[in-house]
C-alpha cells in the first residue's frame, strides 16, 4: 500500500481506540491507540508494513502490560458499607451494663440505641467505650476498648 494511504489508516485505527476508550472502563482500548499511534509514525519515517506491524504489536503489548496495575488501581471501588454494615468498627458508650450472665446491655452508637452482647463474654459496665465487631440480628457484638 501507499505510505500516505498506510499513514492515515494507522490514524484512523488511533482514534477509533482512542475515542472508543472514552466509551469503555478501565484502559483498555487506550494501549492500542498509542500502539496505532506509533506505527503511524514509523510510517511517516517510511518504515516497511512489517516494521509498523511491529511496532505496533509491541507497544500495544508493553503497554497493557504496563497499564493493568494502574487500571486496577483507579477503576477498582472501595466497597461501600450499606446499612447496619456501617456500625462495624465505630465506638459505642455503654448506656446499660453488658451482661452475658443475663443477657443484657444496652449500646449508643452515633444517635442510635442497640441491644448489645459482649464478644468475649464478659461484663462490660456503663459508661466504658466499646468497638462494634459485628451486627447480629438486632444487637451488636462488641469488645471493650482499653483506655
Amino acid at each position: 500500500m501507499h505510505t500516505s494511504l498506510m499513514f492515515w489508516i494507522w490514524i484512523g485505527l488511533t482514534a477509533l481506540f482512542v475515542i472508543g476508550e472514552i466509551f469503555t472502563a478501565g484502559f483498555f482500548l487506550l494501549p492500542f491507540g498509542i500502539g496505532a499511534g506509533v506505527a503511524a509514525i514509523v510510517t511517516v519515517l517510511g518504515g516497511p508494513a512489517w516494521l509498523q506491524w511491529v511496532g505496533f504489536v509491541v507497544v500495544s503489548g508493553i503497554m497493557v502490560f504496563f497499564s493493568r496495575k494502574l487500571a486496577d488501581r483507579l477503576t477498582r471501588e472501595p466497597p461501600e458499607r450499606v446499612g447496619v454494615d456501617r456500625l462495624i468498627g465505630e465506638v459505642a458508650i455503654v448506656l446499660e451494663t453488658i451482661d452475658p450472665a443475663t443477657d443484657s446491655g444496652m449500646v449508643r452508637v452515633k444517635k442510635d440505641e442497640w441491644r448489645a452482647t459482649s464478644a468475649s463474654d464478659e461484663r462490660i459496665e456503663k459508661g466504658n467505650r466499646v468497638r462494634i465487631l459485628r451486627v447480629e440480628g438486632a444487637h451488636v457484638v462488641v469488645e471493650k476498648i482499653n483506655t
